[in-house]
């Protein structure tokens, strides 16, 4: 590593003066922003988290003054490395994120760069607007990031790049001073160039530079021809004509806004952004053809775009095949996915009526058979929710690619070339041939309707003689691409990767002028440097390398199928999916704080850093790592939401177990994890007089003040009566005609007995004898707590009790989501070689999965009321992680006349006991205030509120005062 300049601690001590806090020097903040979804690790002098423009100003004058390298950033999804750097990051999406204005009748808006695309867009949609290029990456690269890399996406050939729909930017130059580029008349330009400063010689210089004839013959032999591209610096925007662009440009003027965009932050730092926007399509239906090779698949694509498409899409074999293993996305392949083809080309028409879709997609077919395309099935998607399943599963590809257990992984450092469509199967054919030679394999996923396919070789780069392999692939495919008149950079930026081969691509006369831009713009180099030009060696500063290590640490609970729990946090890739804040679970609590440090790439960031050494090994038990991994609620929701899978409740259950075996367990821990113990002895004769006790106000500020129990908070009452009290006393039942056992967890027995009443009741009437196991508490509690070999004793004991009934074959029904599940998942972990634990995992279901599992198959006789209710759904994190809300969506619809809405909801933020701790009481609520009570109390009083969790009922309750309903009390109540 570097030195960092001399200057550097006078710098930072003269900016914390003016930041108010909002500079962060500690070494965590450090490696927190160190990664981003690159192969790269870089530690940055320190991080700035800006409350507002001025904060930026002061650090860009600063840094002027002292020399001090910046890198402006927002999400930190760059692949290409461009948003880590030895420089102070400044992070601009926590609070510099607004939308400062719409302007409907020209279409246009202005932006802060951290606002989220997906979160511009969802705004824009009521005036039937929208920003035309859309990243993969859009539901958290933020618009800074998307402007700086010069981003484009799937509609590429529709919208163009992202560059063509920048018209103005409000910057901060490299000496400090504030400026405003735009599109300026020769009279405005030469008014500029007689500025003083910095911003007058940058017109100047460049208005010469592009003046020159030569150098203008240089920038258009120079550029490649492919209109999809995004490297080097856009000195072609520019000139006069420019050079090969797709979108219609507005306007022709001379405008530097052009060649910011698409700089990766290495000529100014943008502090505003105006975008042209689109009118969104009336109707899109796709077509998803089906092939059986590959190679066909990507010869097709010439083809299909003579009708016309507004996107091509393919997802390759790899990519069904990684789709399968994940729950969540299995879901959604099988809606439009038929048999098993070896790729799909996802093809999307625009219309204004779904009868001219349908003709559309008709002539898409016809022209196939006429071509002699040797395409399979062909499957249609009209509506917007099959079409959105569609997308998420495309929009998902390089994660879900990241998935792959082990050290060899899909590397993106050639990913991001694009050809002409006539030479796109020759040189992915090409390419994977030259790394099949080398031993090595490749992956891929594609914008093919722009010739852009991002391959993957599968790189080890904790091998010295892997990591040799990429630059002679890089220099492989620069050639290649030179001689089809492609693009290295296509939608990604330059970046570590790629940066150091624009000299080979470009030609040393357009690289020469590059390198001029960049000292016209940055004299002193302070901006991003080693980017675009003046890069080292790709292979320099990768996160792993072939000195990565990591410490030996024995694990509490079985780590196999990850190879190693430090593997399992290194299923981490950077992606940074857990920063989405629109739709979705994960993750609860960066959508509450928007802090790095609360995401599931933070936490995994940081063990990471302590298990290879860039923290002192020791961290890894710490008081710090402690307080990185507290606000994991261990939701489950990155374990399906994350196409790389990263299981960060697993994770920190380890984690929970070792830091406690070095630092002690605390008396709350126990308390809430034995919680099962205290409640079942509580329940019955004590239950009036402990309810009566929790809620004095007294017991309520020693409860805080001693256990750290929010004395905000309502305790769950126990149950005079238990549900086992009243099973045991309810009288002989009539003849049944199957078995069923009800997994009577300890809430739904000791607090809400009324709850597993009511599913008795329920199953019964369907003509089922309902068997309880006797089992204690399931261990569930212990496992959110890191309790090992108490969770691991409970699980024991419950499989002894359950594996009768599952030998049997008879189905072990449960009703809170978190413990019913934890006999798929967690036990699976904790006793890893035990047959019966797996035998049960096989038996066991959700309530609502057995009653829509009878109604599939005609085995369910229950009669319903005539009557109209409408229901409100809040899902269950756990269950929305392993099984889905479909099962509990089909049974609640099962009366004749009841409608259900599920509320994208998240988290409800109670979390077990999570949102019971004092110290957790307000981020609990800002997690629940975020969706789920606003659509609560938005809902008229007739309409029945239904949640399946203990934790949401009640956080329902004390957070809006209406009550909500189990899934089975909600068919007790609709039986006749």
């Amino acid at each position: 590593m570097q030195q960092p300049p001399s200057s550097l601690p006078d710098f930072l001590a003269d900016l914390r003066k003016q930041v108010n806090g909002a500079l962060r020097t500690d070494t965590y903040s450090k490696v927190l922003y160190s990664t981003d979804a690159s192969i790269y690790q870089v530690m940055p002098h320190g991080v700035l988290v800006p409350e507002h423009v001025e904060h930026v100003h002061a650090a860009v004058e600063l840094a002027a003054k002292y020399d001090i390298p910046l890198l402006p950033r927002t999400a930190g999804s760059s692949l290409a490395g461009q948003a880590v750097n030895e420089a102070v990051v400044i992070d601009f999406s926590k609070h510099i994120n607004n939308i400062v204005e719409v302007n409907e009748e020209e279409q246009w808006v202005q932006v802060q760069p951290g606002i989220v695309l997906d979160e511009l867009n969802i705004h824009l949609q009521q005036y039937g607007l929208q920003f035309g290029p859309d990243p993969a990456s859009s539901n958290r690269a933020a618009m800074g990031g998307i402007v700086s890399n010069n981003s484009t996406g799937s509609h590429s050939i529709m919208y163009g790049m992202t560059t063509d729909h920048v018209m103005a930017m409000d910057v901060i130059l490299a000496d400090g001073a504030q400026a405003h580029f735009g599109p300026l008349s020769d009279a405005e330009l030469q008014q500029r160039c007689e500025r003083s400063g910095l911003e007058g010689k940058i017109y100047q210089q460049m208005t010469a530079m592009v003046a020159d004839p030569a150098n203008e013959e240089i920038i258009r032999t120079g550029t490649p021809r492919h209109w999809r591209r995004c490297g080097g610096y856009n000195l072609d925007r520019l000139i006069q004509g420019g050079v090969s662009f797709k979108y219609p440009q507005r306007d022709d003027r001379f405008n530097l806004a052009k060649v910011v965009s698409g700089a990766e932050g290495t000529f100014a730092v943008m502090t505003g952004i105006k975008l042209n926007v689109v009118r969104k399509p009336t109707k899109t239906a796709l077509a998803i053809v089906h092939f059986d090779k590959l190679f066909e698949a990507l010869q097709a694509v010439p083809v299909i775009l003579e009708v016309d498409p507004s996107a091509i899409e393919l997802l390759d074999n790899l990519g069904l095949t990684l789709c399968r293993e994940v729950p969540d996305y299995a879901r959604l392949l099988d809606s439009f996915i038929e048999g098993s083809p070896n790729s799909v080309l996802i093809t999307e028409f625009y219309g204004e009526s779904e009868a001219e879709l349908k003709s559309k997609i008709d002539r898409l077919k016809t022209h196939l058979k006429q071509q002699g395309v040797p395409s399979g099935a062909v499957v249609s998607a009209f509506d917007a929710d099959h079409q959105a399943k569609v997308w998420k599963v495309r929009k998902v590809g390089l994660g879900l690619l990241m998935s792959i257990k082990g050290d060899h992984k899909p590397i993106p450092f050639i990913e991001d070339a694009a050809v002409p469509v006539e030479h796109l199967a020759e040189y992915v054919t090409k390419v994977e041939q030259f790394c099949n030679d080398r031993g090595t394999d490749v992956a891929y996923y594609a914008h093919a309707s722009a010739g852009c396919v991002h391959i993957r070789p599968l790189i080890n780069t904790k091998e010295a003689a892997e990591v040799s392999k990429l630059p002679e692939i890089t220099s492989f495919s620069v050639d290649l691409l030179k001689g089809y008149g492609g693009s290295l950079s296509s939608e990604h930026g330059d970046g570590r990767a790629r940066s150091g081969f624009n000299a080979q691509f470009f030609g040393p006369e357009l690289y020469g002028l590059y390198k001029q831009a960049k000292d016209i713009f940055d004299p002193k180099g302070i901006l991003n440097p080693g980017n675009v030009v003046n890069a080292g060696p790709m292979t320099e500063k990768l996160r792993y390398g072939a000195g990565y290590g990591v410490m030996s640490i024995k694990d509490h609970i079985d780590f196999k199928a990850d190879q190693g729990f430090h593997r399992a946090v290194e299923m981490c890739n950077g992606a940074g999916i857990c920063r989405k804040r629109t739709t979705g679970t994960m993750c609860p609590s960066f959508m509450a704080t928007r802090e790095e440090e609360h995401s599931t790439r933070g936490r995994a960031n940081a063990l990471r850093a302590a298990l290879s050494g860039n923290l002192p090994n020791k961290e890894l038990t710490s008081k710090r790592m402690y307080e990185v991994m507290d606000l994991c609620i261990e939701c489950k929701a990155c374990k399906a939401e994350c196409p790389s899978s990263v299981d960060m409740a697993k994770i920190k259950f380890e984690f929970l177990a070792q830091y406690h075996e070095a630092n002690g367990t605390p008396f709350r821990t126990r308390l809430f994890g034995n919680i099962a113990g205290l409640t079942r002895l509580t329940s019955g004769l004590l239950a009036p007089i402990a309810n009566f006790t929790t809620r004095l106000g007294p017991v309520r500020w020693v409860m805080d003040k001693v256990l750290g129990i929010s004395r905000r908070r309502t305790l769950p009452a126990f149950a005079r009566h238990s549900f086992v009290n009243w099973f045991e006393k309810r009288g002989e039942q009539p003849p049944a005609i199957d078995k069923v056992v009800l997994f009577n967890d300890t809430f739904n027995t000791y607090n809400s007995p009324e709850v597993a009443i009511a599913a008795t009741e329920v199953l019964e009437a369907a003509g089922l004898q309902v068997i309880l196991p006797g089992h204690r508490c399931c261990g569930r509690p212990m496992i959110s707590k890191g309790l090992v070999e108490e969770a691991r004793k409970a699980a024991a004991d419950t499989v002894s009790k359950l594996e009768p009934y599952a030998r049997a074959g008879i189905p072990i029904v449960g009703l809170e989501p978190s413990c019913l599940l934890s006999l798929r998942d967690e036990y699976l972990h904790l006793l890893p070689d035990n047959p019966a634990a797996q035998l049960v995992a096989s038996q066991a279901v959700m309530f609502e999965e057995f009653i829509a599992s009878l109604a599939d198959a005609g085995k369910l006789a229950l009669q319903f009321k005539e009557k109209k209710q409408r229901l409100l759904l809040h899902g269950h994190c756990h269950q929305k992680a392993l099984v889905g809300t479909t099962p509990s969506k089909q049974m609640l619809s099962l009366p004749d006349g009841y409608t259900v809405e599920e509320v994208d909801s998240g988290c409800c933020g109670m979390a077990g006991s999570f949102g019971y701790e004092k110290e957790h009481y307000d981020i609990s609520m800002t997690m629940a205030e975020r969706r789920l009570l606003p659509a609560v109390r938005s809902e008229k009083e007739d309409t029945v509120l239904v949640a399946a969790g203990f934790s949401c009922r009640h956080q329902i309750k004390d957070g809006t005062g209406r009550v909500a309903l189990h899934p089975a009390e909600v068919i007790r109540n609709a039986l006749k």
